[in-house]
């Protein structure tokens, strides 16, 4: 057998990789699956319809119900709890269970509380003790009942003082950043008793023609919007009131900015992955994008972005 299971732990299916190692007192279903490399520890319990990917780690006292989809690279901390019925009545079976799937590099720390029908992205980690009530996205970390969005994974969080992005020098109106194209801009900002103002030029400020604006206000502070990219149109931010944080993605690095005032823009180049989150309750987030709007430009699934990514990388 190419799988070791401990002499105290019922194994009752044969669908086991290679390398996997099933320890004391844990249960596995005849339907369920599970890949190679895997450690499922002292009592966890995997129902039937629970597929687990490879070098998947499951820590004591887990239970994979029907329905639940680990994949490749997943860590479930100890005590993790899954479930699969929003309405359970004792002897009463909903005619499917919700399907529940941890993506790719995800990590649930101790104690966690997954809800039915959630997805939590790739490589996305939960906080211990974290209820998930719904989907995660990729590389986010959320925490608390209900879990809320905290931050990104590896996004190298830059916060500039008001009206002053941290990536610029002194008289410096354009900076890099560590984004593949995404730059940060300062706008002129002028000060008076009358009112403050401040103005920026399209084509000179705003480095593409512009055919389309739109406004983003009124966010609940724990929405998040955008998790899209665009395959075509470049965009243009800029907070003209309030505050809100954009996590941007290129593929291969992330990094996260905060927008604070009229004086600072962030251009985000065709092919960028952007996410927008931690809304002040007064923001306002203006965008100027150079297309019109066209269903068919946007890239909603992450992975989906991330492989497009490459193949342009590799085209160029």
């Amino acid at each position: 057998m190419s799988f070791y299971t401990h002499p105290n732990a019922l194994c009752e299916t044969t669908a086991v990789g290679a390398g996997t190692r099933i320890w004391a007192f844990a249960h596995v279903l005849p339907g369920a699956r599970i890949g190679a490399d895997c450690n499922v520890c002292d009592g966890v319990f995997v129902e039937n319809d629970v597929v687990v990917g490879d070098r998947v780690t499951v820590k004591c006292g887990v239970q994979l119900w029907d329905g639940v989809t680990l994949e490749d690279d997943v860590f479930v901390g100890p005590n993790v709890t899954f479930t699969n019925d929003r309405m359970p009545r004792s002897r009463r079976y909903p005619e499917a269970f919700a399907r529940t799937t941890v993506a790719a590099g995800a990590s649930i720390g101790a104690n966690a509380t997954i809800l039915p029908g959630v997805t939590i992205g790739r490589h996305a980690m939960v906080g211990a003790g974290a209820v998930v009530t719904r989907s995660v996205p990729p590389y986010a970390i959320v925490v608390g009942n209900p879990a809320r969005l905290t931050g990104y994974v590896d996004a190298a969080p830059s916060v500039p003082a008001q009206h002053s992005p941290p990536e610029l020098s002194p008289g410096e109106r354009v900076g890099a950043t560590k984004v593949r194209g995404v730059t940060v801009h300062r706008l002129d900002y002028v000060r008076d008793l009358r009112g403050d103002l401040s103005v920026g030029e399209f084509e000179r400020d705003i480095p593409f023609p512009v055919r389309r604006y739109f406004i983003v206000f009124d966010v609940p502070n724990e929405k998040v919007r955008g998790q899209h990219a665009h395959r075509e149109c470049h965009q243009f931010l800029i907070c003209v009131k309030g505050r809100c944080s954009v996590v941007a993605d290129d593929g291969v690095v992330r990094q996260e900015f905060l927008l604070d005032g009229p004086a600072t823009g962030l251009y985000l180049p065709p092919m960028t992955w952007a996410t927008q989150y931690r809304y002040s309750p007064d923001a306002a987030l203006l965008v100027f994008a150079s297309h019109y709007y066209d269903a068919a430009d946007y890239i909603r699934d992450h992975a989906s972005f991330v492989s497009a990514a490459l193949q342009m990388s590799q085209d160029r």
